[in-house]
């Protein structure tokens, strides 16, 4: 369980009672950082050979942001994962085509640039992340940089093919500079060279400016900003979620080039608030974090970005909560009106399911 401000990271065992976990092991910052060089711990992926981890910068703050290791059963920080960066800089997610021995990662910023808030001044000159790298797996080193132009800003989310035998994914980017949109763009292999092209783009909604918050007013209109994918683990389903306008849509991408669009539904919204059909009222936050179970047909959502983003957006604060969403194998969405849990004063960010889940597997055969 990494923190992202604390750098240090948690290890739990679950095993013998998954309702009370025990801390067994706590990684400190300062181990972090002497042995890699890294801190603001954020994803980690079991990889074939260690834990493979990511980190967003350097312990002043800065860059690179990039990716270290942990022992598989001692969990010692063994060190930096880099051979040869090349030109990459920023860091964030990351993830693999294991039968092809490549690793993809994506950017967001440096502590510095993100953990206030998002600064107005950086995004509007485009300093934020906007590109790909391609690794050689084995080897740790860069192969190849896929930029989607400067204005496509902040490419997050990594959501390979879980066939291994295929070489395409998708990556989400929050939103474009040029007219708020925000935009899923897919990487593939063509013959021995790596691609990538915009394949979805969602507008912006025009909004009057007295209801949006103060970051929002000067556009009047709430961008969809993409934080979250998901992929069905037979690769039918694309899931993504608009932390600002409240929407979970549903794509199907069994021609990963062409999605058609097979279902939508709100819940929150920074200004349509979209009440969840239990009867709450209107909600606050919006779908987030997405994680979809194994055999494709529930998904849970959970309502919280990161706390100082989640303030410009929802100046009236986040308060908790998880929805869950049926999912139909043809496609088509449906809230599930029993199940809306809520927290006293935390606000839920990322979910795992027992068993596995369709965002941390990863397959070696077809």
């Amino acid at each position: 369980m990494p923190g992202i401000r604390s750098s240090r990271i948690y290890i739990f065992d679950t095993k013998p009672d998954p309702r009370n976990p025990k801390i067994v092991k706590t990684i400190e910052a300062e181990e972090i950082a002497s042995r890699t060089g890294y801190s603001r711990i954020h994803t980690i992926h079991c990889g074939p050979d260690a834990i493979y981890v990511s980190a967003l910068g350097d312990p002043k703050g800065d860059g690179p942001g990039g990716i270290f290791l942990l022992d598989h059963e001692s969990f010692d920080v063994l060190g930096r994962w880099e051979v040869d960066r090349g030109e990459q800089y920023f860091g964030y997610d990351f993830w693999w085509h294991l039968g092809y021995d490549v690793a993809v990662t994506s950017e967001w910023g440096t502590p510095n640039m993100i953990e206030n808030g998002v600064v107005p001044e950086l995004l509007l000159a485009n300093k934020y992340g906007h590109s790909l790298h391609i690794w050689d797996l084995k080897k740790r080193r860069h192969l190849k940089t896929l930029d989607l132009g400067a204005e496509q800003q902040m490419a997050l989310e990594l959501r390979p093919s879980h066939d291994p035998t295929k070489t395409f994914g998708f990556v989400g980017v929050v939103v474009s500079t040029k007219d708020l949109t925000a935009s899923i763009w897919l990487w593939y292999r063509e013959g021995n060279d790596w691609k990538v092209q915009k394949v979805i783009e969602i507008p912006p909604e025009p909004a009057d400016e007295s209801v949006l918050p103060p970051a929002l007013k000067p556009f009047k209109a709430v961008p969809p900003l993409i934080t979250d994918l998901n992929l069905s683990l037979d690769d039918k389903f694309l899931y993504v979620a608009c932390f600002g306008t409240g929407d979970l849509k549903q794509y199907d991408v069994s021609d990963p080039f062409h999605p058609k669009e097979t279902g939508s539904i709100r819940l929150g919204g920074i200004v349509s608030k979209a009440p969840h059909p239990n009867g709450t009222g209107p909600l606050n936050g919006s779908p987030q974090m997405l994680e979809l179970s194994r055999d494709g047909r529930r998904i849970f959502v959970s309502n919280s970005l990161y706390g100082a983003w989640d303030a410009q957006f929802f100046p009236d604060g986040i308060r908790g909560w998880i929805a869950k969403i049926d999912c139909n194998p043809a496609g088509g969405m449906t809230v599930d009106p029993k199940f809306f849990t809520t927290f006293d004063g935390e606000r839920a960010h990322q979910i795992r399911l027992e068993g596995g889940d369709s965002s941390s597997d990863s397959f070696c055969y077809p």
